[in-house]
């Protein structure tokens, strides 16, 4: 059975991107950010692995990933961050509100798919 990659990003071509790119190995589930992505997961949806951007309208990455730490039933999904800040002081913030990993966009589709190939098998 394929693992489930939920994508949060509000930027519709990066969401594009990643599904085309990982829809072969996942069942890739896109949404547009944090608020929309925490809804469905509130919705019983347990995805395997999270990618979620950063700066995004509503509900930004470090609530969404303060949200999802903080609940008993998510917090244990692994999670990258994808920013366009590349920036030590942003990385480090990320990680310690519990983030997996941090990729900086532009970013090579091919490394973040082995990034997430490595936290899911870690996992399981």
């Amino acid at each position: 059975m394929k693992k489930k990659i939920l994508i949060i990003d509000d930027e519709l071509s990066i969401r594009m991107l990643l599904e085309n790119f990982l829809k072969k190995e996942y069942n890739v589930v896109t949404k547009n950010d944090g608020m929309e992505g925490l809804t469905w997961l509130e919705e019983g949806n347990i995805p395997d692995l999270i990618v979620a951007d950063i700066q995004m309208p509503n509900l930004d990455g470090y609530d969404f990933i303060k949200n999802l730490r903080a609940s008993g039933y998510f917090k244990h999904i692994p999670v990258i961050m994808l920013s366009g800040i590349e920036s030590t002081s942003e990385k480090i913030k990320c990680l310690k509100l519990g983030a997996d990993d941090y990729i900086v966009k532009p970013f090579n589709p091919e490394e973040l798919s082995i990034r997430i190939e490595l936290l899911i098998s870690r996992k399981s």
